[in-house]
């Protein structure tokens, strides 16, 4: 039988009694909601079907006009709340699952079709290709989905501690699939080699920014109001603050670290004498080249060269490889540090990793405190904008795109092609 829906306010005097009668009664066992939040979520589910009939959530103030139904309310019966109290419908953004899938077929199409396309496959060193987007739009999701997830947080002690949790099964899952539990496909032993295997990857570098993006969702936001541009920048002031230390911090170590000449030893595959030893000479500051960059130097020292990745991207560049850009045989006057290991999922890089996290956090609060669709999408394509030719006129004068390092000129490229394109789909699927 076919139900028409009006609004609550066209109801009769008789319901509306009765439902402020279950107000009442809602109000005084809700009274102590911070009590009931302190309960685990999956143990909860009463208590927050509680909390969000009693106080709409922040995605649908502005869209309160409930619709119920009208055919035969007067014999609806007025016991059981969920029955009684009009439940909110839960909106969601379809447009960051779209994102959330269209890159996760690029990252599928740049791992099957990039070893036979190398102009879509990574940038061998400075540069930009379509492999090199999927990090940071991952990053961006992620950033935005915080700003989503802990719109309000009753229990920062409890958010902060189920956080960390999330962030270590995930650190944990990223070193369980490169730690050797899996063979090969040609290669049928397995088993871990703790002194060989290697410590940061692209979970890892996931589960750090999303702990650094999370705890400054939790922790540095204030109690603002938010109206206008301006207040909302004044109440996230504090983790605009974070991003530019993370990133005063970044450049600082880039440029100003002196890089001492290094050596590293590989087996050779054709005898079972002593592996060969690699000496590079360095002792420069400020270089960003595959050989004497802070990054490398920062993860041989505190991870050990031994724990980096052994195929790095440099080895497809013109030095290192006679079939430039894909990989190939060593030029016969190729340099020392050719085949020396190097992690693009490195310590140092991953500060501004966690930059790139921030900045989707900032999208996603635009959602939390915007409800007018053409406010959301002005407020993304200006910084987008400004990240864009930000990040262009870098690597014009000088600070060149880079995915291996995440130079501060590719977060700025990366993040800004992020906010276009989630703003083009939010057009196209949730306007």
């Amino acid at each position: 039988m076919a139900m028409e829906y009006e609004p609550i306010m066209a109801y009769t005097d008789e319901i509306q009694d009765s439902v402020s009668k279950q107000e009442k009664h809602l109000r005084m066992n809700i009274g102590n909601a911070d009590k009931i939040q302190d309960y685990d979520d999956d143990s909860g589910e009463l208590s927050q079907l509680a909390l969000q009939i009693y106080e709409p959530t922040i995605a649908n103030k502005g869209e309160e006009a409930l619709l119920i139904p009208t055919s035969n309310s007067r014999h609806l019966p007025l016991g059981p709340l969920h029955q009684q109290q009009p439940q909110q419908q839960q909106q969601r953004l379809v447009s960051l699952d779209v994102f959330r899938g269209l890159t996760i077929v690029l990252m599928i199409l740049v791992d099957d079709v990039g070893g036979l396309l190398p102009a879509i496959n990574h940038s061998p060193w400075n540069g930009l290709t379509l492999a090199d987007y999927v990090m940071p739009f991952f990053l961006f999701i992620v950033g935005v989905s915080l700003g989503l997830t802990y719109k309000r947080v009753s229990c920062r002690v409890t958010a902060t501690r189920k956080a960390i949790l999330r962030a270590l099964k995930l650190l944990m899952l990223g070193l369980f699939l490169q730690g050797g539990f899996f063979h090969g496909v040609n290669n049928l032993t397995y088993g871990v080699d703790i002194q060989q295997m290697r410590l940061m990857g692209i979970l890892q570098r996931i589960a750090i920014a999303y702990l650094v993006a999370a705890i400054c969702e939790i922790w540095l936001k204030g109690d603002d109001h938010v109206t206008s541009e301006l207040t909302l920048l004044r109440k996230y002031r504090f983790q605009w603050v974070a991003a530019l230390v993370l990133t005063i911090i970044y450049i600082s170590l880039l440029y100003g670290l002196y890089v001492p000449n290094w050596e590293y030893q590989i087996p050779d595959a054709t005898s079972s004498s002593a592996p060969k030893i690699f000496s590079v000479k360095c002792g420069v500051r400020g270089d960003t080249g595959p050989a004497c960059n802070v990054v490398g130097m920062i993860d041989r020292k505190i991870l050990g060269i031994q724990h980096l990745y052994r195929k790095p991207v440099f080895e497809r560049t013109k030095q290192c490889s006679i079939n430039s850009p894909d990989y190939g045989p060593l030029p016969s006057d190729a340099p020392a540090w050719c085949q020396a290991p190097f992690d693009p999922e490195g310590l140092l890089s991953s500060v501004m990793a966690m930059v790139t996290c921030l900045v989707g956090l900032h999208y996603g609060q635009i959602i939390v405190h915007f409800k007018d669709h053409r406010d959301r999408i002005r407020l993304w394509l200006i910084p987008s904008s400004g990240f864009l030719v930000l990040g262009l006129a870098l690597d014009i004068f000088g600070m060149h795109v880079n995915k291996a390092l995440y130079t501060f000129s590719y977060m700025c490229v990366t993040a800004g092609a992020a906010g276009f394109l989630f703003a083009g789909i939010y057009l196209l699927v949730d306007r």
